[in-house]
């Protein structure tokens, strides 16, 4: 008896604890993950430094790094010279859509996810976003997430022709950072591989004071785990 073939997914992979576990979950569901990581002109290469690592510990049958190129139009503190905010309490973090906002960048990423599922013949697509433990940015809630798979099902002509059905998977949009950290142990995520600073060193190092890091270290604490990527920079007792 022939085994049916293993069904792709297209797994969008920054390098960060994030995406990292969504492409952990995506393999642990069966999938044969696809990566695709963007060099989108923001502030540092160190994500992709970390997504090329996660990609091949992962298990990932091919990663594909896109070259685009949104510092063009900027508006963001990760794609031109603003500063990033550092050290605001979660009550400001809570408030408002941050500086630290690209515009449209979810959607951009999104797209590109759907034209290279199309060519791969895959139904899946695997994006980390989350709507808890999240710094406001717009697109990363439940609605947008529907608006897009109901738009990208209407967009290819797979699509059309009725041999594709495209489902837009967020597995971790109704969880706690915590519970992120959590389930990506269970799957035995080394988070040590991964990095979320919005403003590191040049050695990768995280600054610590970014909503990002603050955000991680929040998650660190409530799941009652020590974060190895603090270690692995010699941060453990910072």
């Amino acid at each position: 008896m022939i085994a049916p073939p293993i069904p792709r997914a297209v797994v969008l992979l920054s390098g960060g604890l994030d995406s990292t576990t969504t492409l952990a979950i995506a393999r642990a569901e069966g999938f044969e993950p696809y990566a695709l990581s963007f060099r989108y002109g923001q502030r540092h290469s160190v994500e992709l430094d970390s997504a090329r690592l996660v990609a091949s510990a992962l298990g990932a049958k091919e990663h594909v790094i896109a070259d685009i190129d949104l510092r063009q139009f900027g508006g963001s503190a990760l794609t031109s010279d603003l500063p990033v905010p550092k050290q605001r309490s979660a009550d400001a973090m809570a408030e408002g859509i941050p500086i630290t906002y690209v515009p449209a960048r979810n959607t951009v990423f999104l797209s590109f996810a759907l034209a290279w599922a199309e060519v791969l013949e895959a139904c899946d697509v695997f994006i980390g976003v989350n709507a808890l433990d999240y710094s406001g940015y717009p697109d990363c809630r439940p609605e947008y997430i529907a608006a897009f798979e109901t738009m990208a099902n209407l967009a290819t002509k797979a699509g059309v022709e009725g041999r594709q059905r495209l489902k837009i998977h967020a597995p971790l949009i109704a969880l706690t950072k915590a519970g992120i950290i959590r389930r990506g142990t269970e799957l035995g995520v080394d988070y040590a591989w991964t990095s979320s600073c919005y403003d590191p060193a040049p050695d990768g190092a995280p600054c610590g004071a970014c909503d990002s890091c603050l955000l991680r270290a929040k998650g660190f604490a409530e799941a009652g785990l020590a974060d190895p990527l603090l270690s692995r920079f010699g941060l453990a007792d910072a």
